[in-house]
């Protein structure tokens, strides 16, 4: 099945569309088997061997459990300008189970690449092989294959394993791809772009016994009900309307449905809390706490809340986000960049990244109306857009070539 080719200008573009057919083979192959994070064993294999066929100088592997570093050194080789940049794409897929009908779908039944990860490891490895083959830079890229970025924190991971101190990149970029955007599209903006990501677990505990005697028992159910449309007050009543908060139960646990008249001793609500600001952070985490007690305390019962946070807000660096505009303007003209995209509530772990190094994370358009990549991410249709493949490698390697210009 042949893969349509999108245009857009430069050297690397150009390039990389000659090797497309081979891009698209890999991310099939990739698509059709799905790893979990921290269980990428195929997946880190497939892409340590098309380094070492694209000719980097060092592939290094197990860092943060599964992930895999490449190392490409510039014209002049380690001896070169000592800049360093670092290029990050993900590889783990979810726990859900494919409804399309494409020749690749995955082979493993409940896990598929429901994100499009498959596309963004198949756009590093174009761009690396790119990078080898030129050398058009004056300095050394590392390439960042990341696991476990679906919950996982694996960015996290491969912090606290030294990537940073092994790898000293002076800036780190990173992408995905985005169905609400038209192919040859890039969209950023030189501030949040995702949201921090907190779990939040309230455990209600009452009284159980007979639900044809309540008055005999305090009702967690009730209690839980109550508990929820308070929550909703969270944000409406204390966030400041140009600031920007969600606060979403998502599951409730409680009894026993076969026990139809069995008032249970405890509900537990689970859900999750999405900000930007770390101070809009603490306020409802504080409130949340406050509200729950508060709640089952007018009932008679009492309401324990564990608030975890998870991922922090992926906030670009000013500086390299409009160096990365520059770069995405070069490549598919002004016309084609957005450059004050919406942030989404959705969250991110190249966050942990952008914490500890300057860098931005962009989106690249890959939805066309009723087209290759316009399903929604996360949903059991969900496909990468092929196209977008040589692009998207091009953006990876003009952002190194552009960081580190032969002089």
């Amino acid at each position: 099945m042949s893969t349509p080719l999108l245009q857009a200008n430069g050297r690397a573009f150009a390039h990389i569309a000659q090797f497309h057919p081979e891009l698209t083979a890999l991310r099939r192959d990739l698509h059709a088997h799905p790893e979990l994070g921290f269980e990428e064993v195929y997946t880190a294999a497939r892409v340590t061997q098309a380094l070492e066929l694209c000719g980097v100088d060092e592939v290094h592997t197990g860092i943060g459990k599964t992930g895999v570093v490449g190392v490409i050194h510039g014209r002049t080789g380690k001896s070169g300008s000592g800049k360093m940049v670092g290029l990050r794409a993900d590889m783990d897929a979810l726990p859900m189970t494919e409804m399309s009908d494409i020749a690749w779908k995955s082979s493993k039944n409940g896990l598929m690449h429901g994100c499009g990860h498959d596309g963004h490891t198949a756009m590093l490895v174009g761009a690396a092989r790119y990078l080898a083959e030129t050398r058009n830079f004056d300095g050394t890229v590392a390439l960042i294959f990341q696991p476990g970025e679906e919950g996982y924190a694996g960015a996290r991971a491969m912090i606290q394993d030294g990537l940073f101190d092994r790898f000293p990149v002076q800036a780190v970029f990173g992408m995905h791809n985005w169905p609400q955007l038209r192919p040859g599209s890039i969209g950023l903006n030189p501030g949040p772009m995702m949201a921090a990501s907190d779990r939040v677990t309230i455990e209600i505990t009452g009284r159980g016994g007979h639900g044809a005697h309540p008055y005999q028992n305090i009702d967690p159910v009730l209690v839980a009900a109550h508990t929820i449309t308070a929550l909703q007050s969270v944000v409406s009543r204390n966030i400041r309307a140009i600031d920007s908060g969600v606060v979403s139960i998502c599951a409730v646990q409680a009894g026993d449905l076969n026990a139809m008249s069995v008032t249970p001793g405890k509900a537990t609500l689970v859900g999750t809390v999405r900000t930007f600001n770390p101070a809009v952070q603490d306020l409802i985490e504080r409130r949340i706490t406050e509200l729950c007690s508060a709640v089952a305390l007018g009932f008679g019962a009492t309401a324990s809340v564990h608030y975890e946070r998870m991922y922090p807000p992926t906030i670009n660096s000013r500086s390299e986000a409009l160096f990365a505009m520059r770069v995405a303007e070069d490549l598919v003209g002004a016309a084609q960049v957005v450059r004050d995209l919406d942030p989404s509530m959705g969250s991110e772990d190249f966050s942990f990244m952008l914490q500890v190094k300057p860098g931005a994370y962009m989106r690249i358009g890959q939805g066309s109306e009723n087209g290759p990549g316009s399903c929604a991410l996360h949903n059991n249709r969900y496909d990468f857009n092929d196209a977008i493949l040589p692009l998207g490698g091009a953006l990876y390697a003009s952002l190194a070539e552009q960081y580190m210009p032969v002089a």
